[in-house]
């Protein structure tokens, strides 16, 4: 079945809002339903956001039109929160109970009968505790709420989350982060409906233990989806279970999470272990919420800081307004004002030793450095295996990523084996070989000639031809060190790949698309090379500055390798791509400002 995500359904719908003009009244903080005092005005932003939401889903919330994902329950939360909220243009609307029926009728119908529903997976333990976190949310509104009209509301979606509880209780993970959805889902259920078999099964996973490196990271380092899924999971679990011990994970996930985000909120993915190494994710999207929360309960200064700037950022309003009322109104704590604001300094120099990656900061302009793939390397959803080894912005300036590929053997492109400081340099090293294979040893020959399905010593290759115990000859080698010095913003690359001679390298740039770009060639099929002197990249009135370019040869097909290559996949993205190219023995120098 097809699936829409709530933020791409938005989107769609902004054309066709008709959305009534929300209660403009001054929220009576005393007296309103849910409401705390709010100086931010937060509440009356969300309430006013959130009821556009609900004027669409009037018109499209109807019997028999429901796509089945996980956009249900925000659209059932959305409904809810609108009707329980004193302030609301909808507050206790005769035209929402229908519609949460119908949504209640739509889930009770998806679901297994172990209570599982299929999402992203089929009778998924992990994808129904992510419904369950909205559903359940939207629960306790109507609940404490309490009107009349909700009667068989509230018994329609008890009925459907005390089944999707069994299902929980006993159900298994895939990753890493799915434990903690499913507990932070489970103390939700808990706090409607106590059972004792869902604090047991949330003991038996936090039995486990939580995996927290030295710097800040969950076992995926995906700071980009899944560390902010963790770190909200374990703020539900600490609060509603009063396990304060699971803050210190949080507030060292979230000290971390500041480096990682770019000045306009996009986040750094480069080490990390799951798809958001090639997407691009904002830091409204999974932190503002956590941020809030921490900033409040902790009076953190610097969170705070943070939480006011997201509030500013394009993303806020598709991320939270339109649709985190609800999670205001079920965790009141969020309905308080912030604390005073310090931001951080946004100057700095941050080495993340578990991950290998580096981090510059000088303002608006800011450098990423990353040699830490996992090794052997493998492709593959749980491994680090992003070749992206540098990325640099200038204010709306951003090279979204540089890569070396060279044409030997087919492996493709660079990655390093850690980054080594040496002086005041960073540097990269990775050397590579490819051998030839003579003939077995006579002791391990069959007549039949049937040996075992191994891969070559490279790892490029499987064959039947028992690689691990045959002699190499013709062994050849390539070595690529990059040293990358920075100063005062300007960056320095010295790069050189040497080793076998007349190997075709080729160096990839690629910019965000929309800028401008000076001093290269002709573009073809949105392909350009930096042949000599220096080119130029301009956007909104930001310069980044990069050169000197070579054009030694204009191979830039196949860049990912045989391990990519064979199955036809490619890991170009979307952007305004540069190439300068060399050929072994090749040493060049090129600078970013």
């Amino acid at each position: 079945m097809s699936t829409i995500k709530r933020k791409s359904f938005l989107k769609m719908s902004a054309l066709a809002m008709l959305a009534p003009l929300a209660n403009q009244t001054v929220l009576k903080a005393a007296t309103a339903k849910n409401i705390f005092f709010d100086t931010d005005n937060i509440l009356k932003k969300l309430i006013v956001a959130n009821d556009k939401q609900v004027a669409i889903l009037l018109t499209s919330v109807t019997e028999g039109n429901i796509v089945f994902s996980r956009k249900i329950g925000y659209d059932f939360a959305a409904l809810s929160a609108s009707y329980a909220t004193a302030t609301s243009a909808y507050y206790h609307s005769a035209s929402i109970v229908p519609k949460l029926e119908i949504l209640c009728r739509a889930i009770a119908g998806q679901q297994a009968e172990d209570g599982t529903v299929n999402i992203a997976n089929l009778e998924s333990p992990p994808d129904t505790a992510f419904l369950v976190e909205l559903l359940s949310a939207a629960a306790f509104i109507l609940s404490k709420d309490n009107s009349v009209e909700l009667k068989n509301v509230n018994a329609a979606i008890k009925n459907i989350l005390i089944k999707a509880g069994e299902g929980l209780s006993v159900g298994g993970v895939h990753t890493p982060n799915h434990r903690w959805v499913v507990c932070a889902a489970l103390a939700r259920l808990n706090a409607l409906y106590p059972n004792k078999k869902y604090i047991d099964r949330i003991e038996d996973w936090l039995g486990e233990g939580i995996y927290m490196d030295a710097d800040g990271h969950y076992p995926e380092r995906s700071a980009g989806i899944y560390a902010g899924v963790e770190t909200s999971s374990f703020i539900t679990i600490a609060r509603l279970l009063n396990k304060p011990a699971l803050f210190n994970y949080v507030r060292k996930n979230l000290e971390m999470t500041w480096y990682y985000m770019e000045p306009n909120g996009d986040m750094v993915t480069n080490d990390s272990r799951r798809q958001d190494q090639y997407l691009d994710r904002n830091i409204t999207t999974y932190y503002y919420l956590s941020y809030r929360y921490m900033a409040i309960k902790d009076g953190n200064k610097n969170f705070a800081a943070l939480t006011r700037q997201m509030e500013s950022m394009k993303s806020f309003e598709d991320d939270v307004l339109n649709k985190d009322l609800f999670h205001f109104l079920e965790n009141e704590l969020l309905q308080k004002s912030l604390p005073e604001q310090i931001a951080p300094s946004d100057q700095y120099e941050k080495f993340f030793a578990t991950s290998q990656l580096l981090r510059i900061r000088k303002g608006n302009t800011t450098t990423t450095l990353f040699g830490g793939v996992d090794w052997p390397l493998t492709i593959a959803s749980g491994r680090s295996c992003s070749p992206n080894f540098f990325s640099y912005r200038k204010g709306k300036a951003i090279l979204k990523y540089m890569r070396l590929s060279s044409s030997f053997f087919g492996m493709g492109y660079f990655y390093s084996e850690g980054i080594k400081k040496e002086g005041n340099a960073y540097v990269l090293h990775k050397k590579i070989t490819a051998p030839y294979y003579q003939p077995l040893p006579k002791n391990l020959r069959n007549n039949k000639g049937d040996y075992k399905l191994t891969p070559s010593t490279d790892g490029r290759f499987w064959n039947k031809m028992d690689f691990e115990n045959r002699p190499v000859s013709n062994v050849k080698n390539q070595d690529t060190h990059i040293s990358f010095t920075e100063t005062n913003g300007a960056v320095e690359l010295n790069i050189e790949v040497k080793g076998l001679v007349g190997v075709p390298v080729t160096i990839e740039l690629c910019f965000a698309e929309g800028g401008q770009l000076s001093g290269i060639t002709t573009p073809e099929n949105g392909n350009s090379f930096l042949a000599k002197d220096y080119g130029k990249y301009e956007m909104g009135g930001d310069v980044i500055q990069f050169g000197p370019g070579a054009m030694a040869h204009k191979k830039i097909t196949d860049l990912e390798g045989e391990r990519y290559s064979t199955h036809f996949g490619s890991l170009r993205t979307q952007g305004m791509h540069v190439f300068i190219t060399g050929i072994t023995p090749f040493k060049h120098t090129i600078t970013f400002n």
